[in-house]
């Protein structure tokens, strides 16, 4: 298992996640409430509904831009975003999509495995050689 070279990278792929799977469940929430306050002629639940469309779209817009730094330690490869890029032959998806798989996995399970290079990666920071620099000390 491949592991990465620093927290921060692991909680900007963690929140391009995060933004990823709302990319699919906001906008079925908003139709769905707006659908609901257009039939009981709510005007409150209409802007609400409206409210929730516009967090879907800045949402989308800060996933795609935090998503092209959310890569993949061995391929450098953005995983969560849109490359257009031939995917690895066993690559499977999750309800059609690739990047789907990858967040829920990175979300659940803390670890995922990498679409275009099929490797799989988990949510660590690699250990530092060389670091310890009183260990190896002679008496």
């Amino acid at each position: 298992m491949h592991r990465f070279h620093s927290k921060s990278v692991i909680r900007r792929l963690r929140f391009a996640a995060f933004l990823l799977c709302l990319r699919y469940v906001l906008p079925v929430a908003t139709v769905i409430l707006l659908a609901i306050s257009l039939l009981k002629n709510d005007h409150h639940m209409i802007n609400v509904a409206l409210s929730m469309g516009a967090v879907t779209i800045f949402s989308i817009i800060v996933q795609c831009i935090v998503a092209t730094r959310a890569l993949c330690p061995l391929c450098m490869t953005p995983v969560l975003a849109s490359k257009g890029c031939s995917k690895h032959r066993n690559a499977k998806t999750l309800l059609g999509s690739h990047r789907f798989r990858v967040a829920v996995a990175v979300l659940f399970k803390g670890s995922f495995t990498c679409p275009y290079c099929h490797e799989s990666s988990v949510l660590e920071v690699r250990p530092r050689h060389g670091m310890n620099y009183g260990s190896n000390s002679r008496s």
